[in-house]
């Protein structure tokens, strides 16, 4: 069930991130370089909807909430070096994934470094580099029957001392007040709009936590990066979890939503170079992800809707990271 269960999600997933066209580095980037907010209005609205959505699993015991450890010189520097990746690739974590679905080569290029990077940080050479890098480690002992039991993550509720309920409204109700109080970006084409999108991956990421919380070893919900040192370390003998099934099942869905749109194709750069960028966007997204303890959707799309201090600090970084990047290649033209 495991397996199954992680390729299920991942495939309707798949189906999201192609038709909503859901790349946190393009809505990043889209931020920084052209002032539109339409994909980052999505993001928005989805980490919003999931605050509520999580807490209020956990609070009826369908799953416990499991924010990531602390590790503020990990989360930013990991966080930066997995934001200039994103740029480099040419997608973040998901967005390179899906993207090998709809058959872009670039996309392939990267994501077999971002698997080679992300397994070698977490079982192989670079592990001991890593380990040193992500510094000091810290956990607090949970305060509410809303956490898995024993040590987890500081989160905001942890750190006022005060109900998980308190800052998940104040901080819903924040996001919600720049979604729908601010004014979007227009754009025109044939897949989901922005808050179709964001309600749908909501429901991909309530369905996926409940799985893998019930099916797997691990209490937490979507991942990326985790998925692909799965996939790559079953050539060494080791079976596929449930992240690594959900990495598949993105690829399988991303390939059926493209087949079924006419979207599919083999797509080349115009400029062999290109290649050699996103290989290195790809080591960087493996090695960034692997430092930080998580990408973009194990942090921005997961740890923050937990209000996790440690996925609030990376996906500040992340951010950062990305326009430092953008502004590098393409800002100063």
């Amino acid at each position: 069930m495991e397996v199954l269960t992680g390729i299920i999600t991942g495939i309707f997933f798949g189906i999201v991130l192609q038709r909503g066209r859901l790349c946190f580095n393009s809505a990043i980037r889209d931020l920084r370089l052209f002032r539109d907010n339409y994909l980052w209005k999505a993001v928005m609205l989805a980490i919003a909807l999931e605050t509520i959505a999580f807490h209020f699993m956990a609070s009826a015991g369908w799953i416990h909430l499991n924010p990531k450890p602390f590790m503020p010189l990990g989360n930013i520097i990991g966080g930066l070096i997995f934001g200039f990746g994103m740029v480099l690739a040419g997608g973040c974590a998901s967005g390179v994934t899906y993207r090998v679905g709809e058959g872009m080569t670039t996309a392939w290029m990267a994501a077999v470094f971002y698997g080679l990077f992300a397994t070698a940080s977490k079982k192989g050479f670079l592990k001991p580099i890593v380990k040193f890098l992500q510094g000091p480690v810290y956990r607090v002992n949970a305060n509410s029957s809303t956490y898995k039991s024993g040590e987890i993550g500081p989160t905001l509720a942890t750190i006022f001392h005060v109900s998980p309920w308190i800052p998940a409204l104040i901080v819903t109700a924040l996001l919600l007040w720049y979604v729908f109080g601010t004014k979007t970006s227009q754009r025109s084409g044939k897949g989901f709009n922005w808050y179709t999108t964001a309600i749908l991956a909501t429901l991909v990421a309530m369905f996926g936590y409940w799985t893998r919380s019930t099916f797997s070893e691990k209490p937490y919900g979507l991942g990326i990066t985790g998925g692909w040192a799965s996939i790559f370390s079953t050539l060494t003998g080791s079976h596929l979890n449930w992240e690594g099934a959900e990495v598949l099942g993105i690829i399988i869905g991303a390939f059926i939503s493209a087949m079924a749109a006419k979207e599919f194709k083999l797509r080349m750069p115009r400029k062999a170079s290109t290649y050699l960028q996103v290989l290195i966007g790809g080591i960087f997204l493996g090695l960034g992800a692997s430092i930080a303890g998580g990408c973009n959707i194990g942090h921005f799309f997961t740890g923050v809707p937990q209000l996790a201090l440690s996925s609030i600090l990376a996906a500040v970084f992340f951010v950062l990271g990305n326009w430092m990047m953008t502004y590098w290649l393409y800002g100063r033209r």
